[in-house]
């Protein structure tokens, strides 16, 4: 029976509410509304106000709040609404929870989970459609995942909460609706990029709300002789960089695929990552397909032309290939 991401997401909440009593959740509209996604319906009736916690429309505070949580012994669940609000919170995020670590020595640590939206490709216009994975990337402290199947959005609540320092968590609101099998016991990752599909004539690199545009991207070219093998990240802070190098020095071609913007962005250091370790071994620079230098439009013409697409996608292939369009 097929499940949805939102379900997957849901049933994980669920259950580590269930497996864990120091576990609990915090947010705009968790509560009684029951998630702004839909995420948290019932969970507020089932653990009570004491874990299933409303909180003010202010990020600065109840993320801190999470953070003090954590440092008392909790296991504090925090969903921000979308990845742009989270930016009123990075004071907390980036000067406390993945400082405390480091500035105390090795005594004190934030085991956090922040979840949130993030994404465009819904008419919901520059404030509510970033991509901001990268900006999280860059800062020591703090794992980052992009969990963008069903079985991952299922299975890696759990082992982020069981991590002693902060995980940010980034759900594409483009795959809430998608449905997939899930398997009987999904597979707990939060450490290594997965192949989403083999193949030996380039390496196409993605992650989040990218991989099914990769993935249609790479049947597209099956149909033209191509074989692409489709890298999901999973994991942008580590990289799994052993992972990716593997599928490079197979099909000695790279494309990066991802929707936050070109300029020092995600792709830029995979890119710049697969070059310093395998520059003798491509047969070409790498490419990459992202975001235009705009901020997302309203008008869905317009989003749309602004984001990376399928054509895009086959386009940059070919170009990879040396292949006319």
């Amino acid at each position: 029976m097929k499940t949805s991401y939102r379900r997957a997401v849901h049933d994980a909440l669920q259950e580590a509410l269930q497996r864990d009593p120091r576990v609990l959740l915090m947010g705009e509209d968790v509560g009684r509304y029951g998630g702004s996604y839909a995420f948290s319906k019932g969970l507020l009736a089932e653990f009570g106000p004491e874990r299933v916690r409303d909180t003010p429309l202010s990020e600065l505070g109840f993320v801190g709040a999470g953070i003090g949580a954590a440092l008392g012994g909790l296991r504090p669940i925090v969903e921000v609404m979308t990845v742009n609000f989270s930016l009123l919170a990075l004071d907390q995020v980036v000067n406390n929870a993945a400082l405390y670590r480091h500035m105390s020595g090795g005594q004190f640590s934030v085991p956090l989970v922040l979840r949130m939206a993030t994404g465009a490709g819904r008419q919901l216009a520059a404030q509510h459609s970033h991509s901001l994975e990268g900006w999280y990337a860059h800062i020591p402290g703090l794992r980052v995942l992009a969990p963008a199947t069903v079985a991952d959005a299922r299975a890696m609540l759990w082992p982020a909460l069981l991590d002693p320092d902060p995980v940010v968590i980034f759900e594409h609101a483009q795959l809430y609706n998608l449905e997939d099998e899930l398997p009987a016991v999904p597979a707990a990752d939060i450490a290594h990029a997965a192949v989403r599909r083999p193949g030996s004539d380039l390496s196409l690199v993605t992650q989040g709300g990218c991989l099914p545009k990769a993935l249609a991207a790479a049947e597209a070219l099956a149909a033209e002789g191509v074989a692409a093998e489709v890298i999901d990240l999973r994991v942008l802070r580590p990289l799994d960089l052993p992972t990716l190098a593997a599928s490079v020095r197979k099909t000695r071609r790279l494309l990066v695929v991802d929707e936050g913007w070109r300029s020092g962005g995600l792709a830029a250091e995979i890119m710049a990552s697969i070059a310093e370790q395998l520059f003798f071994e491509l047969d070409a620079p790498p490419l990459r397909v992202c975001t235009a230098e705009v901020p997302i439009p309203y008008a869905r013409h317009l989003e749309e032309a602004a984001l990376p697409q399928v054509p895009d996608i086959v386009a940059a292939a070919r170009q990879l290939l040396g292949r006319a369009a």
